[in-house]
């Protein structure tokens, strides 16, 4: 039977030549990641059943990134959890202060989500490594306490939605805008349950960085997983971070799919998502005149180099318009460096930004960036539903990091080409 990469990985780890969409399997997993949040309740569940050790110690990630470094007393409480759980169960890939990173951009940068695996994460943008050409997909604190335990989980086959995108992109519009635009078409209940297959010349044209970034967003159109097949792209990328082995699949050229969505690359316009939800994607020019508050650039979505380096494209020379706040967060400990050592930092502070330690705190509206009642703020972040940065009277408009930096210049949501 013909089958999807994503059919396929599923299939290769629950012992089977082929399964099928709809199916009910039980497959062996390669990692399962948990953060500050998500695993002390995993790991309460671990404890209360007496259980002594986890499948497999260095098959585990966890990774305190989200009230991180921590904002009050419950957050430092949860971080403690993880903490003394990692030591008492010898966890290899736990990640403390200095090490630590936004999850899904240091499990990428780690070289532990690898093309070809079945990783889980009681995170809904663990499928962000699918622009490895893993399957990987978020699940619950439960079904992650009986992964930690078994080394298994349960999952429904998805069928697949094929998105082919071919054409040369326009200045300054990345995968960002690639994913906000698609989502705009499709709604957050677009994909709901099903694979996103990102195919075409302008995918195989694609950073890394960008890949990342339309997997990661996959879930906010309801996927399952977001996913793209390997290529010289991914082998690079991989063979700098890894010695480990790794398989890449491709899906068959008779594979079946629900659907199959063209897109002219040259079409996409730079993207802003309005509030409240990701779908409410238009282009940048419908979203002039917009007075903002605050700018993030930061998060699992776009808190890499390449973001950054855009960022200071726009901002070199500039100042962020008074009465505006740019909060800059990259996204781990590496980035962070990186961005320092290549001088992005000096432009940053002399525009007048704040630069953050790796934390996902503003994202979720957990610390770091809060908005207060009424006020407005574009972030690189990849959900802007109601109070999700703060007071349920606030907006928060999505967008690509050069919308972002030039928006922190003009005052109001701007393009670089407007500056």
């Amino acid at each position: 039977m013909p089958m999807t990469i994503t059919q396929k990985i599923l299939a290769a780890h629950c012992g089977r030549d082929e399964v099928h969409p709809g199916e009910i399997i039980m497959a062996d997993i390669d990692l399962a990641l948990g953060n500050d949040i998500t695993a002390p309740i995993s790991i309460k569940i671990l404890r209360e059943k007496g259980i002594k050790k986890v499948f497999d110690r260095d098959r585990v990630a966890l990774v305190p990134d989200h009230f991180a470094p921590n904002k009050d007393i419950a957050s430092a409480q949860q971080c403690k959890d993880l903490r003394e759980f990692a030591r008492d169960f010898d966890i290899t890939h736990y990640f403390e202060l200095g090490e630590m990173g936004v999850e899904h951009a240091l499990l990428p940068e780690k070289g532990l989500a690898l093309p070809g695996e079945l990783i889980i994460g009681a995170d809904s943008h663990t499928c962000t490594y699918g622009a490895l050409g893993a399957f990987s997909m978020g699940m619950g604190s439960t079904d992650l306490a009986g992964a930690l335990i078994s080394g298994k989980a349960w999952f429904k086959v998805p069928g697949a939605i094929k998105f082919v995108i071919d054409g040369k992109l326009k200045p300054w519009v990345g995968g960002k805008d690639l994913i906000l635009y698609i989502i705009g078409k499709i709604g957050v209940d677009g994909a709901l349950y099903q694979s996103m297959e990102f195919t075409g010349e302008t995918v195989r044209a694609l950073h890394m960085s960008d890949r990342l970034t339309m997997c990661n967003m996959a879930i906010e159109a309801g996927a399952k997983n977001g996913i793209i097949e390997p290529d010289e792209i991914t082998e690079e990328y991989v063979r700098e971070r890894t010695s480990r082995q790794w398989k890449n699949y491709s899906s068959d050229a008779d594979a079946e799919y629900l659907d199959e969505i063209r897109i002219n690359a040259s079409d996409v316009d730079l993207q802003v998502a309005f509030p409240h939800l990701p779908e409410n994607s238009r282009p940048v020019g419908e979203a002039r005149n917009v007075a903002i508050d605050q700018v993030v650039i930061g998060s699992c979505t776009n808190g890499r180099l390449e973001d950054f380096q855009a960022a200071a494209r726009v901002l070199k020379g500039r100042k962020v318009a008074p009465g505006v706040r740019l909060i800059m967060i990259p996204a781990t400990p590496l980035i962070y460096r990186q961005t320092m050592e290549e001088g992005l930092f000096d432009i940053f502070l002399s525009a007048g930004a704040v630069i953050s330690p790796p934390t996902c705190g503003p994202c979720l509206g957990g610390h770091m960036g809060i908005l207060a009642e009424g006020e407005v703020a574009v972030a690189t972040t990849n959900r802007n539903f109601v109070g999700r940065m703060g007071h349920p009277k606030s907006e928060v408009y999505l967008a690509g990091a050069p919308v972002a930096a030039a928006s922190a210049v003009a005052g109001t949501i701007s393009s670089p080409e407007d500056l």
